[in-house]
């Protein structure tokens, strides 16, 4: 019961803290010289590692794709199986998953060592909401970057998928690319860019709850950090079923509708 209890407490203590960084932005946002830096640590300092996960996945999908569909005569297909698993599932859970090891974590840590170091307090001492100055940049900069890493991991994985099939199972390109034009439509899109856009609220504001409620020092600092990835990448998988689900039901409901 009393697990049970500090779960829920936490809970409620983390919804508090989405809500009031959400009055924060749409009454008083932070500066925009904040939001830039956050932004440039986020997105620009992510994009080597997003493009190495999304070309090496587009490369390794196109791989299995083609040996899965030569027997039966479907290789034609090899490039909308790459399209369609990069923008749908693999582009923002993998892309959700290198900005939480790269981004999280040092977002976790650096909360955590100015609250062990009573930085917050004296922020909070010069009439500074922690909030505004700390977390509202961090939360604009994460939701905004995370459908942009997103786009740009798909990207690259069409580009490591089309180098496998056209250089090296000898697919001519128009066999990649012909099946994407005919048969993504703008909900595939769509529903990656949505996933992205709420795994970057997961990631940046569990990073920060954490962050802020640090206790014990360095070893506190650790423990946190290690906590804050870990329940990270456990919501990402959890919401991104809840999400497949709910917007495929949508989507059928909506087509449906209009036949």
């Amino acid at each position: 019961m009393q697990v049970c209890g500090k779960i829920l407490e936490s809970l409620g203590r983390y919804i508090v803290l989405v809500l009031k960084v959400f009055g924060i932005i749409f009454t008083n946002p932070p500066p925009w010289a904040l939001v830039r830096e956050q932004m440039y640590s986020i997105a620009v300092m992510s994009l080597p590692v997003v493009a190495v996960t999304g070309f090496s996945t587009g490369m390794v999908l196109s791989a299995q794709s083609f040996f899965q569909l030569a027997d039966k005569g479907l290789t034609g297909a090899t490039g909308l199986m790459v399209a369609k698993a990069m923008f749908t599932e693999m582009g923002p859970i993998l892309t959700a998953f290198m900005v939480t090891g790269r981004v999280g974590s040092a977002m976790c840590a650096e909360l955590g060592t100015m609250n062990v170091t009573e930085q917050i307090d004296a922020l909070r001492s010069m009439a500074v909401n922690p909030l505004r100055y700390l977390i509202a940049p961090r939360f604009i900069a994460g939701i905004t970057a995370l459908p942009l890493l997103t786009v740009f991991s798909n990207l690259m994985g069409l580009f490591g998928g089309f180098i496998v099939a056209v250089f090296f199972f000898k697919m001519q390109p128009n066999r990649f690319y012909d099946p994407i034009a005919d048969h993504i439509s703008h909900f595939d899109f769509s529903v990656g860019l949505f996933k992205a856009l709420f795994f970057g609220i997961l990631i940046i504001t569990i990073s920060c709850y954490k962050g802020m409620r640090v206790k014990g020092g360095a070893a506190g600092v650790g423990e946190a950090t290690t906590k804050s990835v870990v329940i990270s990448y456990s919501c990402i998988l959890i919401s991104n079923f809840i999400l497949t689900l709910a917007m495929n039901l949508v989507y059928q409901y909506m087509y449906r509708t209009v036949i």
